[in-house]
């Protein structure tokens, strides 16, 4: 398979990231009773899916690929390249043996995928129309309790009135019967289904220029079609847009559940539906944070947790820290998957690493 060439702005990125220390996991603070360890290689790995048979799909928008790691017999993990040569994968998911890929102006599948992991199968591609543009283009997409794939279309702009982006669609597994389910919405690049109601939770990132902490990124929950929340013309569910909010009232859109860090970049979302963590963390909601690119003082670059009670937010705290060391970076987390033994795995596109939480202490130490 044959590489496209590599610019040589992204030599310079190469070359300046080859000084960044490696991460040491034991700068990475957790709960009491928590363990973090490496458990797979992926060249910048972004989003993750999990097939039938245990295999981890990985997608690597910058490098347009998309892997496959396997776990052997002796625990060790083996990375396999699927596909390369495409147009920013980014969104992935699995669904009835199909491995589904989102480049930036198309989705295809890929049939029977974990049976020819050595040999993929020909691409079908949905019969959908998508936007070319690349700011704000790398898609999300996932599988809904209603059997719907789930796709962003992010805003192609810091600010701006673009009717037909800053939206979640959906669809028919095969493409057919789009839909638009929500709007208002900047970018979200993760969402995940609440395991018990079935309501959407999405992340959204707030808009940049308006200085070091405003607005807040977003956690937003959509129970139905056909809600609003706000983008461009109010932020975080309070804050009109100084250009394009004169004359809205930001009570006429759906607020945010939980307002998070600002420019903290938060990308992965999902409930933790594990046995593995204490009872106290199962179905709580863990978002990872890429972390800031402008700000004056880094922030994110982290995992967090949202605390729910009764379905609602009561607290954001740090969950698992110390990819940020006074502002030196070694990690950016940006998606996580629950395996089905209960740990959870975080994907990091700047160290190249798929890291594995789990929980080894007893249940009093992980209640401290």
């Amino acid at each position: 398979m044959s590489k496209p060439p590599i610019r040589s702005s992204m030599k310079f990125v190469a070359l300046l990231l080859m000084a960044v220390p490696a991460l040491a996991l034991d700068d990475i603070r957790l709960p009491p009773g928590f363990s973090i360890e490496e458990f797979a290689d992926v060249p910048k790995a972004r989003s993750l899916a999990l097939g039938e048979q245990g295999t981890v799909f990985v997608s690597n928008r910058r490098a347009r690929s998309v892997y496959a790691v396997v776990r052997e017999q002796d625990g060790t993990t083996r990375t396999i390249e699927l596909l390369d040569d495409l147009n920013a994968p980014n969104g992935i998911a699995f669904h009835d043996g199909y491995l589904y890929v989102a480049e930036i102006s198309r989705v295809t599948r890929y049939a029977n995928i974990e049976d020819n992991l050595e040999s993929v199968p020909p691409a079908e591609v949905l019969n959908i129309e998508l936007p070319d543009k690349t700011h704000h283009g790398a898609r999300y997409i996932g599988f809904g309790p209603d059997d719907k794939l789930y796709i962003s279309i992010g805003s192609p702009c810091n600010v701006c009135e673009e009717p037909e982006f800053g939206l979640i669609d959906r669809m028919n597994p095969d493409g057919s019967e789009r839909e638009t389910f929500a709007r208002g919405i900047r970018n979200s690049v993760g969402f995940t289904w609440h395991p018990v109601s079935g309501d959407l939770w999405f992340t959204d990132n707030g808009r940049d220029m308006l200085g070091d902490d405003l607005p807040p990124d977003e956690l937003n929950r959509a129970p139905s079609k056909g809600l609003n929340f706000g983008f461009p013309y109010c932020h975080a569910g309070d804050i009109p847009d100084p250009r394009y909010g004169d004359g809205k009232d930001c009570d006429d859109f759906v607020p945010p559940v939980q307002q998070l860090g600002p420019h903290v970049a938060s990308l992965g979302v999902r409930f933790y539906t594990g046995m593995q963590f204490p009872e106290e963390y199962r179905g709580q909601v863990f978002i990872a944070e890429h972390g800031s690119w402008n700000r004056s003082k880094k922030i994110g670059y982290r995992v967090t947790l949202v605390r729910l009670e009764n379905g609602v937010p009561v607290s954001y705290e740090p969950f698992a820290e110390g990819w940020l060391q006074n502002e030196s970076v070694s990690g950016r987390p940006v998606d996580l998957l629950v395996l089905e033994d209960g740990s959870m795995l975080v994907s990091d596109d700047f160290s190249g690493k798929l890291y594995r939480i789990s929980y080894t202490g007893t249940e009093q130490e992980g209640t401290d």
